[in-house]
């Protein structure tokens, strides 16, 4: 269904059954939006919040975050990155990125070397483990988003991803 034709439509809201069996109104759906409607940056908000709980849901058996899933993924193309070069690549505070590497290291997925040339960074690369886990999360991933275009339509998901691509 297209953005406008959401707008357009006129079907009443979801309803769920009250203890008494009958229908009712979900109270968030009666709330109006007024100019929110016609802002993009609304609308992209609402839908990452979709695209992520899909996502986790998807991978809930492997236990695997998209951040997680963006850094393992990057690591596997660019073996030897620092933990640096990830987080400025993917828009992640250092901080941030540091204890969400711990618990992939934990995990056995990725592991931390020395840098040869810079003594003060870690070189990033999966484990073997890491690899054998990223190519199920891959698969999974692919599942998400077969969910995504199910949801927006495989020529609007293709239209998406070109809008979306100078901010990649």
């Amino acid at each position: 269904m297209t953005a406008s034709a959401a707008r357009a439509d006129t079907r009443p809201s979801p309803r769920k059954r009250a203890g008494n069996g009958a229908a009712r109104r979900n109270e968030a759906d009666e709330i109006g939006l007024d100019a929110l409607v016609g802002h993009a940056g609304y609308a992209v908000r609402r839908f990452q919040l979709w695209i992520f709980q899909d996502f986790i849901r998807t991978l809930a058996d492997v236990d695997i975050r998209p951040t997680q899933y963006s850094v393992l993924t990057v690591i596997a193309a660019n073996p030897g990155l620092s933990q640096m070069a990830v987080a400025k690549r993917l828009g992640i505070e250092r901080a941030r990125l540091v204890h969400l590497l711990d618990s992939l290291e934990q995990r056995k997925l990725v592991k931390r070397i020395k840098s040869k040339a810079d003594r003060r960074s870690h070189a990033l690369h999966l484990t073997t483990q890491g690899e054998t886990a990223l190519a199920k999360f891959k698969r999974l991933a692919a599942e998400h988003e077969r969910h995504v275009a199910e949801k927006i339509g495989k020529e609007n998901r293709e239209r998406l991803l070109q809008i979306l691509a100078d901010f990649t």
